[in-house]
């Protein structure tokens, strides 16, 4: 019996879980702050018990019980196995090709998978001006491959990048591989509305899967360019109870956490 039957879940859980369900136990994964985190933890707390998360400020083999805020929590440094420098995590890790998934957000992504985490708007004079690339760009260079989790809208998958931080499939077709980029490239992108995958020969990014509660027009229409779709489209299966349950008590012990934290805060 599927246990996630008359389970209500929203859809930024059912991205989360749908991201969480592509790590195995022993991978390596280079984790992003945010939903990757969200989604690396959940898989670290449910099936994949032996996930080895890496972030950027060389935590490796860490197991935080609530999300960091950011790369310099002190949450990540308690519970890693090790904590190396900066330069040695990207050297001897990702660059020497340790690392299994790279496990990015972004704020706007392309057809070929190509990401901007930069800026919204002209560079120089932009509308929003966003967190940056941190090791972003490394990462989907470097990483065997790349998983992808953001909201779709025409806002975020958009026909051309404001700035293109990390590569993804560059102009599409051999054009990574011909330029030496190491690494697959983002082999799947996970959405609030279901899943895209490179498809063979163009690695133009093609709906694959959808959820439940989500139609084919409906992702169509929420993509800035015409979206591709495969002749078959596989139904995502909802969160189950074991996820979900594990997912908001990781959610409430990092609200009650940081709400504690901003208290101690302001006493001081």
């Amino acid at each position: 019996m599927n246990d996630s039957a008359n389970t209500a879940y929203t859809a930024d859980e059912m991205m989360t879980v749908a991201a969480a369900r592509l790590l195995w136990p022993g991978c390596v994964c280079f984790v992003g702050i945010g939903v990757p985190s969200a989604a690396a933890n959940l898989a670290r707390l449910t099936h994949a018990l032996d996930v080895v998360l890496i972030y950027e400020s060389g935590t490796i083999g860490t197991k935080p019980d609530v999300l960091p805020l950011s790369i310099g929590d002190g949450e990540l440094a308690e519970t890693a196995t090790v904590v190396v420098s900066l330069p040695e995590v990207f050297s001897y890790w990702l660059q020497a090709g340790r690392v299994d998934v790279g496990f990015l957000g972004a704020a706007q992504i392309d057809r070929y998978g190509n990401l901007n985490t930069t800026v919204v708007g002209d560079y120089a004079h932009p509308k929003t001006r966003l967190p940056g690339a941190g090791g972003a760009p490394e990462i989907a260079c470097h990483a065997r491959q790349t998983f992808v989790v953001l909201k779709q809208s025409t806002r975020s998958f958009v026909t051309t990048l404001d700035f293109r931080t990390s590569a993804g499939f560059l102009g599409g077709g051999n054009e990574r591989k011909a330029l030496g980029v190491n690494g697959t490239g983002p082999q799947v992108v996970i959405t609030d509305l279901g899943v895209l995958k490179p498809a063979p020969h163009t690695n133009e990014l093609t709906l694959t899967a959808r959820y439940a509660n989500t139609s084919v027009e409906q992702i169509k229409a929420a993509a800035g360019w015409p979206l591709a779709v495969a002749e078959s489209v596989e139904i995502v299966p909802p969160p189950t109870q074991i996820e979900l349950r594990a997912l908001r008590d990781l959610n409430e012990r990092t609200r009650r956490a940081h709400a504690q934290t901003r208290k101690m805060e302001m006493r001081t």
